[in-house]
């Protein structure tokens, strides 16, 4: 008989455990129920894990091996017949107004370099105007051209389809936890030998009865989409500047601008106040793009913990058979197939490709690796 695995949350983390659990054989329940807000309906869909993280190796080289996870991802999802994920090596343009101001991400990513070939050789630009036209002319640039794009909508969905294809189930309801970790469905128990948590910042909330002690909340990011009539934007760099919103193109003459960093609780709506900061901020940075056609805002509620650091890893004690995915911020898109794929070997008790200490639900493993790192 198969191991049964309930896996709570059917965003890209979510997707991904159940997919990789259903690829090993084991019999998978997704339980989910949409809400406005999820992370992964709104996130951006930037892959560029070596511009940040300078003060916690922990999580950078989570956020690198879930990058670099989307190659290997390709080759497993295109033997279950899907062949498109929409992630693009694009390229990233880390741009200011003085080139003084990328002096320490420059030197950050050289220090990088060696270890992270996939980077590619960093090189400096002087009109980055001449990769993403609506620039201001008055910038200048380190151009990343390891970096790349995915639509997050794209990936879920393909992860879904390829884990209901091997035999997963996903039923809509409520999810919820008892306090000896056995998973419900709208208030009714389900026989599973062990349960994956992936609903990103409810996460809390569905581990209520159990008591989550790393805590995990909402961070509300808003973005707008915007389209250039009849402009080919689908290989246009990213543009992540030193302040102010990132931009990116996609397909279908679509630009992104976002996002909004705001401690506005579970509140999902999208706010004039949010979209003007994202809107003034884009203008001002690429003024090509005062005249695109507003296409839609989104907002979504990315989950974070009070140290920053994800939760990755299975509670322990009395509820050792339920494993948390959750708490990557603003990287869900880089890093939440890698994390799902994580939370898979942890679900069936194999050993992950990823020291997972630092991301541990026990606060003491947390604070004993950050002091480990500084020390």
């Amino acid at each position: 008989m198969s191991i049964r695995v309930v896996v709570l949350g059917n965003g890209i983390v979510g997707a991904s455990a159940a997919y990789h659990l259903a690829v090993r054989g084991a019999s998978v329940t997704v339980i989910d129920r949409p809400r406005l807000g999820r992370a992964t309906d709104a996130g951006a869909g930037i892959v560029c894990p070596w511009v940040d993280h300078a003060g916690d190796e922990a999580w950078y080289r989570l956020a690198l091996q879930g990058s670099r996870y989307y190659t290997t991802l390709a080759g497993l999802l295109a033997e279950d017949g899907e062949t498109h994920i929409s992630h693009a090596r694009v390229g990233a343009l880390l741009v200011a107004e003085d080139r003084a101001e990328l002096a320490a991400t420059e030197a950050l990513l050289r220090d990088r370099a060696a270890a992270s070939p996939d980077m590619g050789a960093v090189d400096a630009v002087d009109r980055p105007a001449g990769l993403f036209p609506p620039l201001a002319p008055s910038l200048t640039a380190l151009f990343v051209p390891g970096a790349a794009r995915v639509d997050g909508r794209v990936v879920r969905d393909a992860l879904e389809r390829a884990a209901v294809r091997r035999g997963a189930r996903v039923r809509g309801g409520a999810a919820a936890l008892t306090p000896a970790g056995t998973p419900l469905l709208d208030g009714t128990a389900l026989d599973a030998d062990a349960v994956v948590v992936a609903a990103g910042a409810w996460a809390g909330e569905v581990c209520a009865p159990i008591g989550l002690p790393v805590a995990v909340g909402p961070r509300r990011g808003q973005i707008v989409h915007a389209e250039l009539p009849g402009v080919r934007t689908e290989g246009w760099p990213i543009v992540l500047p030193r302040r102010g919103p990132y931009l990116l193109g996609f397909p279908g003459s679509r630009v992104v601008l976002g996002a909004t960093v705001e401690d506005a609780g579970f509140d999902p709506r999208a706010t004039v106040g949010g979209v003007a900061e994202v809107l003034s901020g884009g203008a001002w940075l690429a003024p090509g793009l005062k005249e695109a056609t507003i296409v839609e805002t989104r907002s979504g509620l990315r989950p974070v913990t009070a140290d920053g650091r994800p939760l990755l890893g299975a509670l322990g004690g009395h509820a050792a058979n339920v494993v948390v995915a959750t708490g990557l911020g603003a990287y869900g898109l880089t890093a939440g197939p890698y994390m799902g794929m994580v939370a898979a070997c942890l679900a069936l008790g194999e050993r992950p490709p990823l020291d997972v200490t630092p991301f541990s639900a026990d606060p003491a493993e947390r604070e004993r690796d950050t002091l480990l790192e500084a020390g």
